[in-house]
C-alpha cells in the first residue's frame, strides 16, 4: 500500500508536504462532491415521497407498490452506474460532476417512497445514526495502517450475491429473507466504507507525483460516487431496522 514515506521527493519531484496538502484537498473534494449529492437527493426525495400527487405517478398511493414508471425510476440508478464507469474516460471534470448530481437526484427519485412509508422522525434518527456510523468507519479507513486491498473482491462477491437475492426476493417476498438481506447489507457496505476510503487515499498517493490535475478532478468525483452508494446503501438498509412504518 502507498504510504506518504514511501514517496520520496527524488523520485517525483513533489515534497512530502505539498503532498500531505494536496491528498487534505483531495479528500475535501471527494466529501464535499458527496455532500451536495446527498442533499440533491435528500431534496428530490422529499419533494416526490411527501407529494401524494407526485408519489402516485410511481406508485399506488395505499400499497407503494410501483407501477412500470416506478420500476423505471428504481433501476435507474444502476444502470446510470454502469453507464457512468463505461463513459468516465470520455468526460470532462466538469461533464462527470454534472452527470454525479443528476444520478444523485435519479437516486432521490427512486427511495423518495420512504417519506410515505416511514416517519419523519424515525428516517431522521436514521440519517443521523448512518452518518456517525459512515464517518467512523471512514475515518478508520483513512487512518489505518492496515491493508484494506485485500477486502475488495471479497466484498464485491458478497455485493454481487446481495443484489442477486434482493432481486429474488422482489418475487418471493420473504420477510425473513428480507432481514437477512439487511443484515448482511449493513455489513457488506460497512466494510466498503472503510475499503474505498482507504483505496481513495492510496490511489491519490500513487498517482501524486503526475499532478493531473484532470485525471485528480474525475478521481475525486469516483471517489465521491463509491462513498455516496456506501451511504446511501448503509442508510436504507439500517432503515428496515430503525424505520417506524406510518
Amino acid at each position: 500500500m502507498a504510504e506518504f514515506d514511501t514517496i520520496r521527493t527524488s523520485q517525483t519531484g513533489v515534497g512530502t508536504a505539498e503532498i500531505h496538502e494536496g491528498l487534505r484537498a483531495h479528500m475535501n473534494k471527494v466529501y464535499g462532491t458527496m455532500s451536495v449529492g446527498m442533499l440533491v437527493t435528500a431534496g428530490v426525495a422529499w419533494a416526490v415521497g411527501s407529494s401524494p400527487e407526485l408519489l402516485s405517478i410511481f406508485r399506488d398511493p395505499i400499497t407503494l407498490q410501483p407501477n412500470i414508471l416506478g420500476w423505471i425510476a428504481m433501476f435507474l440508478p444502476l444502470g446510470m452506474v454502469f453507464l457512468f464507469g463505461g463513459m468516465i474516460n470520455r468526460l470532462s471534470a466538469s461533464g462527470a460532476q454534472t452527470f454525479f448530481y443528476v444520478f444523485a437526484a435519479a437516486m432521490g427519485l427512486s427511495i423518495a417512497w420512504i417519506f410515505a412509508a416511514f416517519t419523519g422522525v424515525s428516517i431522521a434518527q436514521t440519517f443521523l445514526a448512518t452518518s456517525a456510523g459512515f464517518a467512523g468507519l471512514s475515518l478508520w479507513g483513512y487512518t489505518t495502517k492496515r491493508d484494506l486491498s485485500g477486502m475488495g473482491s471479497f466484498l464485491m462477491m458478497g455485493l454481487i450475491g446481495l443484489i442477486i437475492a434482493m432481486v429474488i426476493n422482489i418475487f418471493l417476498a420473504s420477510s425473513a429473507m428480507a432481514f437477512a438481506i439487511s443484515v448482511i447489507g449493513v455489513l457488506i457496505f460497512a466494510g466498503l466504507t472503510a475499503y474505498d476510503t482507504q483505496k481513495i487515499k492510496t490511489d491519490y498517493l500513487a498517482h501524486a507525483h503526475a499532478m493531473d490535475d484532470e485525471w485528480l478532478a474525475k478521481s475525486a468525483i469516483m471517489g465521491a460516487l463509491n462513498l455516496y452508494l456506501d451511504f446511501i446503501n448503509l442508510f436504507m438498509f439500517l432503515l428496515q431496522f430503525m424505520g417506524s412504518r406510518e
